[in-house]
C-alpha cells in the first residue's frame, strides 16, 4: 500500500514537472521570437533612464524569485546592473541599424586626448564608447562598426565641432544597412520617428562630454576623409600683447605652406608638411577680467599637423610680447633657407578648442527636449565654474596688499626682452631629410 502511494506521488510530480518544463519552453519560444524581431518594450528603456531600448536573449532565472513568484525590487536591479555591465552586441546584432555622424562636445582638461589608442585613460573615445554600451546603441564592435572621427585631439584639448560617425541601432525597420547603394540609408523626414540619439546618449555621459547633434549619413561617408575643413579657436586675455603686430604675423599664415618649422614633426609617418590656411583673424569676446579682454585666435584650414596650432600660436605670443617681428613668420615658412625647425616651447593646450569640422550636406538635428536638456545642462555648468572663478579670486585678493587691490593690478607676467633668446639664434631640430635618413639606417640595421 505504501508503495503504490509512493508511485502516485512520483508520477503526480513528474505530470507537474511536465507540465513546468513545457510552460517554460513556450516562454523560451516567445522570448526567442521578440530577440529576433528586436521587439524593445518601453517599461524596460524607462528603467534604464529612457536611454536604451531593450532586447531581451535568455529566460529569467526562476531561482531570482521569492516564495510569492513575485521578483524583488532588489532582485530586478541587481539584474539590470548585471545586464549593464555584461554587454554583449550580439544581443542586438539583429536589430535594424543605420549609419550616423554624431556631433560632439567635450572639455579637455580632464582626458588623455580624444583618441582610445592613448596608453592613458581616460579619453573621450572611451567614455563615447561606454555610454554607446551602457545604451545598448552599439549593434556590433567597433571595427564592424565602420568607426571613423574627424580629429584627433590631445590631452587637454577641448571640442565643440568634433564630429564621429558610425552604425547605431535604429527603430526604423525598412533600412536596409548592408546595400550597395551609399544613399539608401540617407532618408530625410523619418528623424522623428527615430531613436533620440542626442538625448539617450547625454544621459549616459559624463558631464564633461555632450552630444549636439546627429545626422543619417551616407555608408561611404568618413568622419576624417569627407570633411572639407577644420576650425580652431584659441582663447586668451590681450594683456599689454600688440594684437596689431599679432594679426599682422598671422595672417601670413593664410594660403599653401610647408608647417614643418609650425609642427612637431613625425618623419616615420608624415612626409608632406604642405598644409592650407583658409582664414585667421583674432576677435574680441565680452569677457573681462582685471582689466584684461577676452579674445580668440581663429584659424581655419583643409587639415592640421600633429600641433600646427600650438606652435603658430606661440610664435605669435612672442611676436605680441615684442619679442620677435612679424617676419619671422615669413622666415620660418620659407623651408628652402630654414631648414631645421628653432627650439622653442608649444602654447599651453587648455585654451585650444577644435571649433568646427565642416561637410557638404550635413545638417545635425537634435529634438526639441534634448535641445533644452543640453540647454540647462551646459548653463548649470557654466555657473558652477563661475563660482569656482570667483573664489579663486576671492582667494587672490586676500593675499593681495591693499594698494593692489585698489589698482587692480595684474598678476600676469610677461617676459622681458633681456631673458629672451632670438628664435633664429636658438638650438635647432633635426630637419626631415635627417630624421628620415636616421630611421631608414635604423630600418636597415634591424634587418
Amino acid at each position: 500500500m505504501a508503495e503504490e502511494e509512493t508511485v502516485t506521488s512520483l508520477k503526480s510530480e513528474i505530470a507537474t514537472l511536465r507540465a513546468r518544463v513545457n510552460e517554460l519552453e513556450a516562454e523560451n519560444a516567445e522570448l526567442a521570437a521578440r530577440m529576433a524581431n528586436c521587439c524593445c518594450d518601453q517599461k524596460g528603456a524607462q528603467q534604464l533612464g529612457e536611454s536604451e531600448v531593450e532586447c531581451r536573449s535568455s529566460l529569467e532565472p526562476s531561482g531570482e524569485r521569492n516564495s510569492g513568484g513575485a521578483e524583488t525590487k532588489k532582485t530586478r536591479r541587481k539584474k539590470r546592473v548585471a545586464e549593464i555591465s555584461s554587454y554583449d552586441s550580439r544581443t542586438v546584432s539583429h536589430c535594424p541599424r543605420r549609419y550616423v555622424a554624431l556631433k560632439v562636445m567635450y572639455f579637455g582638461p580632464r582626458f588623455y586626448g580624444f583618441a582610445s589608442e592613448a596608453q592613458m585613460e581616460p579619453t573621450v573615445e572611451s567614455e563615447i564608447f561606454k555610454a554607446l554600451e551602457k545604451t545598448r546603441l552599439l549593434v556590433t564592435n567597433k571595427k564592424e562598426a565602420q568607426y571613423s572621427r574627424c580629429g584627433r585631439t590631445d590631452k587637454g584639448v577641448s571640442a565643440v565641432g568634433q564630429v564621429i560617425a558610425l552604425f547605431l541601432r535604429s527603430k526604423l525597420r525598412h533600412l536596409n544597412s548592408n546595400t550597395s547603394d551609399s544613399r539608401e540609408n540617407f532618408v530625410d523626414g523619418q528623424n522623428e520617428e527615430e531613436i533620440d540619439y542626442v538625448r539617450v546618449l547625454n544621459r549616459a555621459l559624463p558631464r564633461d562630454i555632450r552630444i549636439f547633434g546627429w545626422c543619417p549619413v551616407p555608408v561611404d561617408f568618413h568622419a576624417r576623409f569627407s570633411c572639407l575643413g577644420r576650425g580652431y579657436k584659441y582663447l586668451f586675455w590681450s594683456g599689454t600683447l600688440d594684437l596689431q603686430a599679432m594679426e599682422t604675423a598671422g595672417k601670413k599664415f593664410v594660403g599653401e605652406h610647408d608647417y614643418r618649422n609650425f609642427c612637431k614633426m613625425d618623419a616615420a609617418n608624415v612626409h608632406n608638411y604642405v598644409r592650407r590656411i583658409d582664414s585667421f583673424e583674432i576677435s574680441p569676446s565680452d569677457l573681462r577680467f582685471q582689466g584684461n579682454q577676452l579674445f580668440a585666435i581663429k584659424i581655419k584650414g583643409s587639415a592640421f599637423l600633429w600641433h600646427q596650432v600650438r606652435c603658430i600660436v606661440a610664435v605669435l605670443f612672442m611676436v605680441g610680447e615684442g619679442l620677435e617681428s612679424p617676419d619671422l613668420v615669413d622666415t620660418l615658412l620659407d623651408t628652402s633657407r630654414t631648414t631645421r625647425k628653432p627650439q622653442y616651447a608649444m602654447a599651453s593646450e587648455i585654451p585650444l578648442i577644435l571649433s568646427s569640422c565642416d561637410f557638404e550636406g550635413l545638417k545635425f538635428t537634435c529634438s526639441s527636449v534634448a535641445e533644452q536638456d543640453l540647454s540647462v545642462h551646459l548653463g548649470n555648468e557654466c555657473r558652477t565654474y563661475q563660482l569656482q572663478a570667483a573664489i579663486y579670486n576671492e582667494a587672490m585678493l586676500s593675499c593681495m596688499r591693499p594698494t593692489d587691490k585698489h589698482n587692480g593690478e595684474s598678476f600676469v607676467k610677461i617676459r622681458g626682452k633681456a631673458s629672451h633668446i632670438p628664435l633664429m639664434s636658438r638650438p635647432t631640430e633635426p630637419s626631415y631629410e635627417e630624421r628620415h635618413a636616421k630611421l631608414k639606417l635604423r630600418d636597415a640595421g634591424g634587418s
